[in-house]
């Protein structure tokens, strides 16, 4: 393999990651769905443990009687090995939530461990174990309300991009 060709897969890889991100703040499960292989299985610990697309149901609709929410991945690190690669990121949470009259915000810092394999020319999922390092729950005062911002296909992004739809 030469090392154009390491780097495009772990840049294929890495935009599979973010678009795991983009569904379930979107709440697309359709979108959430294309980035796991056929026979797919995820390990979220007590959370969720059972085929790859359906955590990404669990989550989609557990986020849906949320306010809000963001993800973010980082420290992102790819080995590849012809048709296999393995990865590890880090995964921040955020999540907004009202609970009577207090306004609240969970924040979860998690790494996502994964196996990936290319199959008919394209990456996807084949394994994630999620390890939550850390997490808490707070009480906040909102700055301003959101008006653009959509958790759908309503949302300007979809609008903008025309790739990393399902």
């Amino acid at each position: 393999m030469t090392d154009t060709t390491v780097l495009a897969d772990k840049q294929a890889i890495t935009e599979l990651m973010y678009r795991y991100c983009r569904a379930v703040d979107r709440l697309d499960t359709e979108l959430g769905h294309s980035i796991w292989h056929p026979g797919s299985v995820a390990d979220y610990d007590d959370f969720y443990q059972g085929d790859g697309p359906g955590v990404i149901d669990l989550i989609c609709a557990q986020h849906g009687h949320l306010l809000c929410h963001t993800h973010q991945m980082s420290n992102i690190l790819i080995e590849v090995d012809g048709d296999s690669a393995a990865s590890e990121a880090y995964i921040t949470a955020t999540l907004r939530l009202q609970r009577g009259e207090q306004l609240q915000q969970m924040t979860v810092w998690s790494r996502y461990v994964d196996r990936w394999s290319k199959r008919n020319g394209q990456w996807g999922l084949d394994k994630r174990i999620a390890i939550r390092d850390f997490d808490e729950i707070r009480n906040v005062t909102a700055m301003t309300q959101p008006t653009v911002s959509r958790r759908d296909r309503r949302d300007p992004s979809y609008g903008a991009l025309t790739t990393g739809r399902a």
